[in-house]
C-alpha cells in the first residue's frame, strides 16, 4: 500500500490545543462584547450558489473555491448523468467572506427578521489565494453587521469603533488605533480634480495600497489613470492631512474636519465631498460621545478599503508599534449589497476580525501566548487501583462544584503523574493513598508553587474553590 501524505494542505491551518484554547478565549471575549451591544448570532452555510458569491462583482480580488462531487469510479455514469442538468446557476462554491452570504440570508428570511437587523457571525471562510506566511485559504472571521430597510442611522457607524475599542482593550494586546474615513470624501475629492466617474474607484483602490507600496508607486499608478503629476501630488497632499496638533485642547479629529470644510469651501459643485464630510462629522462626534478614548481613533484620509461595495464610512485598525502586522479589524458601510438580491435599498455597516490571521500574527510577535493545553484545573492521581472508587467519587464531587477535573485511570509512578500534570498546565493535584483514605483526607499539591497541604475529603470542595479563586485572581 502506498504511503498516504497526511500533511496539512497548504493554507489550511490547524491549532495545537493551547492555541485552540486561546482562539476560544478570544471568541468568548468578542462574543460578550458583541452581545452587549445587542447583536444576535446567526450561521450561514459554508457553501453558497456561485451566482450569489459573484453578484455584481462583489468578490473583489478574492479567488473562489468551486465545488463539485467526487464520485467513485463505479458511479461515473451517475456523475455524467447529473452533469447533464448542471447549469451555471446551480454551481456552488465555498463562501469567501460573510457579508455577501449575509445579504443572501436576509433575502431568504426577510419576513422573519426585524430591522435594523444586527447580527454577529464567527464562521470559517475560504479563499483560493496564494498561501503564505500569515495568509490562509481557510480562516475564521468574527463579523458584525447592522442592516436597515431604506435607511440606517449613522450612529451605527459610530458604534463600530466603540465595539472595536472595547474588544481590543479587553484582550489586552497593547495600544491600537482605529483609523476612520468616508469613501464619499475620497470620491468627491477625485471628482473635484476632474477624474471621470469610471476611473474614480480605480484611483481610490490605488490610494488604499499606499502603506503597502509607498508614495512613488502610488504616483506611478495614478499616472496610468491619466492624472497629471500636479494632480497626483494634490492627492498625496490631501490624504496626508493629519490632526496632529501641539495644543492638547484641540482635538486632532476636529482639526482634520476643519481642514476638510476649508477645502470644500473652495470647490465648485462639491456636493458628494460635502456629504462625506457631514457623515464623517456625525460619526466622529458619535464615537466621542460613546466614550472611546481619543488616542484610540483618528481620521485617516488614506483609508479606502479595497472592496467596491463600501460606499461611506470605512475603518481599519492597527496595533501601535506593530504596524507591519497590517489591519487587525476593518469594515465599513455599504448601501447596495443587500439590495442586490431584493431590489430595494437596504444600507448596512459592519466590521470583521480575521481571527485566525490575527492569532497567528500576535503569537508570532509574542504579543499573546498560547494558553495551557488543557482547561483542567485539578488532576486526581492514581496511587492504588483498589482506591479507584474513592478517586471517582472525589472527581465527581469536584466537577459538580464547577471545577474542571481529570482522573488518572492508569497507575503510574507518582513522579510521572506529577510530570504529566505539569506539562499540561494543570494547577493542582489531589493525592490519596492508603493512609489518606483511612483518615478520609487527601494531599492537595499546588503545581506552581510546590506547596502541599492536607485537607479532609469532606472539606476538599470548599477549600479548593477558595484556593482557586485566590490563585486565579492574581494570574
Amino acid at each position: 500500500m502506498d504511503k498516504i501524505n497526511f500533511s496539512n494542505p497548504s493554507g489550511f491551518p490547524e491549532f495545537l490545543p493551547g492555541e485552540k484554547r486561546l482562539e476560544q478565549h478570544l471568541m468568548d471575549t468578542i462574543r460578550r462584547v458583541y452581545e452587549s451591544y445587542g447583536f444576535t448570532p446567526i450561521e450561514t452555510p459554508a457553501v453558497e450558489r456561485l451566482e450569489v458569491l459573484q453578484a455584481k462583482g462583489n468578490q473583489g480580488d478574492n479567488i473562489i473555491y468551486g465545488l463539485q462531487p467526487m464520485l467513485p469510479p463505479n458511479r461515473q455514469a451517475e456523475r455524467d448523468e447529473a452533469g447533464k442538468g448542471d447549469t451555471g446557476t446551480e454551481a456552488r462554491a465555498l463562501k469567501f467572506d460573510q457579508t455577501v452570504p449575509l445579504a443572501a440570508y436576509i433575502a431568504r428570511h426577510l419576513n422573519d427578521l426585524h430591522f435594523p437587523f444586527a447580527r454577529y457571525q464567527m464562521d470559517l471562510v475560504f479563499r483560493g489565494e496564494r498561501a503564505k506566511d500569515g495568509r490562509y485559504r481557510q480562516f475564521r472571521q468574527c463579523d458584525i453587521d447592522v442592516v436597515g430597510r431604506k435607511e440606517l442611522s449613522l450612529l451605527y457607524d459610530a458604534q463600530m469603533p466603540a465595539i472595536i475599542a472595547e474588544i481590543f482593550s479587553q484582550i489586552n494586546i497593547g495600544e491600537f488605533l482605529i483609523r476612520i474615513n468616508n469613501r464619499k470624501v475620497l470620491t468627491g475629492f477625485f471628482s473635484s480634480l476632474g477624474v471621470s466617474p469610471d476611473r474614480i474607484k480605480v484611483c481610490i483602490n490605488i490610494i488604499d495600497t499606499l502603506e503597502k507600496v509607498g508614495v512613488a508607486k502610488v504616483l506611478a499608478s495614478l499616472a496610468t489613470q491619466g492624472l497629471s503629476s500636479e494632480q497626483s501630488q494634490q492627492v498625496i497632499d490631501f490624504i496626508n492631512i493629519k490632526g496632529d496638533v501641539d495644543s492638547p485642547e484641540e482635538r486632532p479629529c476636529q482639526r482634520v474636519l476643519a481642514a476638510l470644510h476649508e477645502f470644500a469651501a473652495k470647490l465648485p459643485d462639491a456636493e458628494q465631498f460635502k456629504l462625506g464630510i457631514e457623515e464623517l462629522t456625525t460619526v466622529i462626534n458619535g464615537v466621542r460621545n460613546l466614550g472611546v478614548p481619543e488616542n484610540n481613533y483618528c481620521i485617516d484620509l488614506s483609508i479606502a478599503r479595497g472592496l467596491d461595495y463600501y460606499t461611506g464610512t470605512v475603518y481599519e485598525t492597527t496595533l501601535i508599534g506593530h504596524e507591519a502586522l497590517g489591519s487587525i479589524c476593518s469594515g465599513g458601510r455599504y448601501e447596495e449589497l443587500v439590495g442586490t438580491f431584493l431590489g430595494e435599498t437596504m444600507p448596512g455597516v459592519g466590521i470583521s476580525i480575521g481571527l485566525t490571521r490575527l492569532i497567528y500574527r500576535l503569537l508570532k510577535a509574542n504579543i499573546l501566548q498560547p494558553l495551557a493545553p488543557t482547561p483542567t484545573q485539578v488532576m486526581v492521581l492514581n496511587l492504588q487501583e483498589d482506591l479507584m472508587p474513592i478517586y471517582l467519587q472525589v472527581s465527581q464531587q469536584l466537577r459538580q462544584a464547577g471545577i474542571k477535573v481529570v482522573t488518572a485511570f492508569d497507575k503510574r509512578p507518582l513522579k510521572k503523574q506529577f510530570a504529566l500534570a505539569d506539562k499540561q498546565g494543570i494547577i493542582f493535584c489531589v493525592v490519596i493513598g492508603e493512609e489518606e483514605a483511612a483518615n478520609k483526607q487527601c494531599i492537595l499539591k499546588n503545581m506552581v508553587s510546590g506547596e502541599q497541604i492536607v485537607v479532609s475529603i469532606d472539606r476538599l470542595v470548599t477549600e479548593l474553590k477558595q484556593i482557586l479563586d485566590r490563585f486565579l485572581s492574581v494570574i
